[in-house]
């Protein structure tokens, strides 16, 4: 799944994709505004000994910031063409999702999928003392951060008959658009402007506020699972695709035009989602880099 590449190619490739995030405006995906919302809001949640494991394996050009490479794994995708089917996985229409038949690609090859790929790298990064791991890690690390948010997205786990909402065209208010953009950038986009000044650390902020105040009760419960496997991914997909079916595709066809009722029904599934990604994440790097320490996941 993971083929290597020469060290100097892929420093190459990191800083050129970080030039590309620097100089790009947000709103491209939530491969940028949502997942370098999901890594800050994930940084603060990892241990001492986690941080420090982390920061050993972020290049330099990241200044010691987790979420400055969170957005890599989209920016690449030119160059690593096998990775794209890591990104989603695809139910055949159905409000539910399972592994053994829904993680594959269009070669039919099992595990090809965002939870395969969450599972696969956690393994990576889980073996990197053993000597047989020749694995880039910074890689790994970078693709596992990408991935866990991308699960997150409830159209990442959508229907293949429209492509996670890609071949569904919509109106969001005047703009033409398809409905997994709406999901990926839109909503983002239009609470920014319209609640935090375009300030995307300010939105970070009051979801981090939603964690301490009223998500409290159900903080505790994010980081278990009943259906896991390699890690608790299979659940995040689960909770995805039943999200799709009772809000993404809900009330919503073909030239649809998607307004303020759509835009405050779905922006608060928005910011949970990307805050129960932050929280796993953190949860995941905790119990990788420093399981014996490792804590439940506790709003403070």
């Amino acid at each position: 799944m993971d083929p290597l590449i020469s060290l100097p190619l892929f420093f190459f490739f990191i800083l050129i994709s970080v030039l590309l995030i620097a100089r790009a405006p947000f709103g491209d995906a939530w491969g940028k505004e949502g997942h370098i919302m999901v890594c800050k809001i994930a940084q603060p949640y990892l241990t001492e000994t986690t941080s420090k494991a982390v920061l050993d394996l972020l290049p330099e050009v990241a200044a010691g910031e987790l979420s400055a490479m969170c957005p890599w794994a989209d920016e690449v995708r030119f160059h690593y063409r096998w990775a794209s089917p890591l990104h989603y996985v695809n139910t055949p229409g159905v409000c539910n999702y399972k592994y053994s038949r829904d993680c594959h690609n269009s070669k039919e090859e099992k595990g090809m999928c965002v939870v395969g790929a969450i599972n696969n790298y956690t393994d990576q990064l889980r073996r990197r003392g053993d000597s047989s791991n020749h694995y880039n890690l910074t890689e790994s690390l970078m693709f596992l951060a990408h991935f866990v948010g991308d699960v997150h997205q409830p159209l990442h786990a959508g229907f293949a008959a429209d492509e996670g909402g890609n071949t569904i065209v919509v109106h969001w208010y005047r703009r033409k658009t398809n409905l997994h953009h709406v999901w990926d950038t839109s909503m983002i986009e239009t609470a920014m402007k319209d609640y935090y000044d375009n300030d995307l650390d300010a939105m970070v902020d009051g979801i981090m506020s939603n964690i301490t105040g009223g998500w409290e009760d159900e903080v505790d419960s994010w980081e278990n699972c009943q259906n896991k496997q390699a890690t608790c991914a299979n659940d995040y997909a689960v909770e995805s695709i039943h999200l799709d079916c009772n809000y993404a595709y809900k009330d919503v066809e073909q030239d649809s035009t998607l307004g303020d009722e759509y835009f405050f029904t779905r922006l608060p599934i928005v910011k949970k989602r990307i805050a129960q990604a932050g929280l796993r994440l953190a949860t995941i790097l905790n119990d990788i880099f420093d399981h014996e320490n490792r804590q439940e996941i506790q709003s403070y």
